[in-house]
């Protein structure tokens, strides 16, 4: 996940855009730690996703192949 900092700094980005708005370089800097979170969230829910086991109310193991395809992958 990002640093505390970044975040802290992707926050007070979009403060000053709602109230004075940006210069051209703090856009581009906040359009940059907005990709940079974006990455690191769906890095981190994938591997949330990889790491889920869906039971139906039988007791089935229901996962999608895909899901148990990049488990055994990741492992290996």
């Amino acid at each position: 996940m990002l640093s505390k900092e970044k975040i802290a700094r992707i926050n007070e980005l979009a403060k000053k855009a709602k109230t004075e708005g940006l210069t051209e370089i703090e856009a581009k800097e906040q359009s940059k730690l907005r990709a940079e979170y974006l990455a690191a969230f769906r890095s981190s829910m994938l591997e949330t996703l990889t790491n889920t086991k869906i039971i139906d109310p039988m007791g089935n193991d229901v996962t999608p192949e895909k899901i148990k395809n990049r488990r055994k992958n990741r492992l290996h």
